[in-house]
């Protein structure tokens, strides 16, 4: 089995080829990046595309004869300029399936998000058949809306190919913190303080609810998509929710009832003040954001995350202290300039 990951040097990429490197059935991984990395593994050969300028040409010589296409490349930043995401979020997705009808690649894996559900409860789980219209204020919520929309088409016209959608949680292990501190927090976040007992007291903010998954669970749940006779939409999410109780507990804190309006105010000004690259607008969505049930990916797929919610919390702050990382661009340790590059950046205005 050859199988085309797209992103396969970030943060979902690298654990994806790993979980099907451990697969017997598959005999060949083909990454696609834009930078070469320095990480490697034994069934993998990596393509250096950009799926926004890459030709028609050029992506049909890497998905010819392929068994089963992941699309995992995502553009965060920069999230001051909406449409540089969209050109590489929406644009470069719909060339990824245009790519996989030409080349009659029989099975299409995408990796939608839990962002692209609607307002829902906090009280309870919500199943895949929950609306996914995302939350219209950010620009990750809309673009992974819209290519729900856009998937709904392509499953339409191209009944032949086996299309899952994949809708995992937030996504943290340690090797990834320095990227996500990087597309997220900013350049000024005191990472070494971030340790228990030194963190006298969490924000507990009653709509402040959300569902992680290891980034090694995550790829396990992608790899069994594509390897297996499955279709449609699968929530992928550790079992645990994440609130400020369970920061405190992983802290050795203890929690503050606080208002999200307060937070959303806190965070506004900061963005305002290009500090922070993560934007009011995204928090907005987060506090909005239902829970999922994950019951389909157990029953279905066969998969059961091997880490809590609290594991891949304490593994991310971790990371953050140790400024971990991996071999590969999106996930190096540091970036050209270290932080005072990111400041040249903007902030959130350009990748």
């Amino acid at each position: 089995m050859r199988v085309v990951v797209t992103g396969a040097t970030g943060n979902i990429g690298t654990s994806v080829v790993e979980a099907l490197g451990d697969d017997p059935a598959v005999e060949s991984i083909v990454g696609i990046a834009r930078r070469a990395p320095r990480w490697t593994h034994p069934k993998l050969t990596v393509e250096k595309l950009d799926l926004g300028t890459a030709d028609d040409a050029a992506l049909d010589s890497v998905f010819a004869g392929a068994d089963a296409v992941v699309h995992l490349a995502w553009l965060f930043q920069p999230t001051r300029n909406p449409p540089t995401t969209w050109r590489a979020n929406v644009l470069g997705s719909l060339r990824v399936f245009e790519a996989a009808a030409r080349c009659a690649v029989p099975a299409l894996v995408h990796s939608s998000s839990v962002g692209a559900y609607s307002p829902g409860p906090k009280d309870h789980a919500v199943t895949e058949d929950w609306p996914t219209h995302g939350w219209p204020g950010a620009a990750y919520t809309r673009e992974k809306a819209y290519l729900e929309r856009a998937l709904d088409a392509f499953e339409a016209e191209h009944e032949s190919i086996r299309v899952v959608r994949m809708r995992p949680g937030f996504v943290f292990r340690r090797e990834t913190a320095s990227q996500q501190r990087r597309l997220f927090l900013g350049p000024f976040v005191p990472t070494s303080l971030v340790r228990p007992g030194l963190i006298p007291v969490v924000p507990n903010a009653r709509s402040l609810r959300m569902q992680v998954v290891h980034s090694a669970d995550a790829g396990r749940a992608f790899a069994l998509a594509a390897t297996r006779d499955v279709r449609g939409a699968f929530n992928v999410a550790a079992e645990e929710i994440v609130d400020g109780a369970l920061l405190a507990r992983v802290l050795d804190a203890r929690t503050v009832p606080v208002p999200s309006r307060v937070l959303r105010t806190v965070l506004s000004a900061a963005w305002n003040l290009r500090l922070v690259p993560a934007s009011p607008d995204l928090f907005d969505a987060v506090v909005r954001l239902p829970l999922m049930d994950t019951t389909r990916a157990r029953t279905e797929l066969g998969w059961t995350p091997q880490h809590t919610a609290a594991e891949a919390v304490a593994e991310f702050l971790t990371g953050l202290r140790e400024r971990a990382g991996e071999a590969t661009p999106p996930l190096a340790s540091s970036t050209e300039g270290g932080r005072l590059g990111e400041l040249a950046t903007g902030v959130g205005e350009r990748p």
